[in-house]
C-alpha cells in the first residue's frame, strides 16, 4: 500500500452544498475501511486535501470515480501523486 495526496479546486460551491453530506458519508466509509488517511477543505472553501492509502493511483482514481462529489461534477484535480511522509500521522 502506498499513500496518495490529492489536492481539488471546487468549481461549484452551490451544488458542493447540496451534495456535501453525501460525500462526508462517503469518507467515512473510506475512513473506516483504511481507505483514507484525512481529508478536509482549505480554510478559503475553495478546495481540499486528502490523503488516501491504496495500492496503486488507480485504486485512488477508483475510488474518486464512486465520490458523490465526482457524479455532481463539483472539483477539479490540482494534483494526484503518490506521497511520502516525512513524520508519521497521527490521527
Amino acid at each position: 500500500m502506498a499513500l496518495f495526496a490529492l489536492q481539488l479546486k471546487f468549481t461549484d460551491n452551490e451544488r458542493r452544498m447540496e451534495v456535501r453530506p453525501a460525500h462526508r458519508e462517503y469518507l467515512h466509509a473510506l475512513k473506516e475501511a483504511g481507505k483514507l488517511t484525512t481529508a478536509g477543505p482549505f480554510a478559503d472553501q475553495t478546495g481540499a486535501l486528502l490523503i488516501y492509502d491504496a495500492a496503486d493511483e488507480a485504486e485512488v482514481r477508483d475510488i474518486l470515480a464512486k465520490d458523490p462529489y465526482t457524479e455532481a461534477d463539483v472539483y477539479e484535480i490540482v494534483t494526484l501523486t503518490e506521497w511520502q511522509p516525512l513524520f508519521p500521522i497521527t490521527t
